[in-house]
């Protein structure tokens, strides 16, 4: 009695491993998604990729290459791209709300236009990135180097630039209602707050 009962469980694992073998549909599979020709995961190397308008909802792209990618209208929110390069990448329109990128380097990306609200952006590269027209509204840019950078008629509302380096950026038109510069670096930084 005590025999069957111990050999029913295995009898039963031996059941369904052949049913998965004989359908492999019924298996729990997870395929890569691939986006004209670049894997979608941690530290994928895309250098140049064309990711127009893709979908890039809460996608893993921890330490990604994407030097010069064309990311423009992208869809990354919630994205993780804590550590990516995306030095020179075009993220012209591309919806970065809520992205987690410490670390990331966006030196000389074109952020025209993006949305970058709520994101994470600490120890983050921007500089010379273009970002006119963005919205970095309650982002937080703490230790962020924006030496260089073009911040025209951008919303900074709530923005938080802790010990921010904007040595030589230029912030023209902007929204910046409670947003706060404590400890900033505004050295031969065009129209940056002179109360801070």
């Amino acid at each position: 009695m005590t025999r069957s009962v111990i050999l029913i469980p295995f009898i039963a694992a031996a059941l369904i491993s052949q049913a998965t073998a004989a359908d492999p549909s019924s298996a729990d599979t997870v395929e890569t998604l691939v986006i004209n020709g670049c894997p979608i995961w941690p530290y994928t190397r895309c250098p140049g990729a064309d990711l127009r308008h893709a979908d890039l909802v809460g996608k893993n792209l921890a330490g990604a290459d994407l030097r010069g990618a064309n990311l423009t209208r992208a869809d990354l929110r919630a994205a993780n791209l804590a550590g990516a390069n995306l030095e020179g990448a075009n993220l012209t329109a591309a919806r970065l709300q809520k992205v987690n990128a410490p670390a990331a380097n966006f030196r000389h990306a074109t952020l025209i236009g993006a949305d970058l609200e709520a994101a994470r952006l600490m120890r983050s590269d921007l500089s010379a990135a273009d970002l006119t027209g963005a919205s970095l509204e309650f982002a937080r840019l703490n230790f962020a180097w924006l030496e260089g950078a073009q911040l025209v008629s951008a919303n900074l509302q709530e923005a938080k630039f802790a010990t921010t380096n904007l040595r030589g950026a230029r912030m023209e038109g902007c929204v910046t209602r409670f947003t706060i510069f404590p400890d900033a670096n505004f050295e031969n930084c065009q129209g940056c707050p002179t109360h801070w």
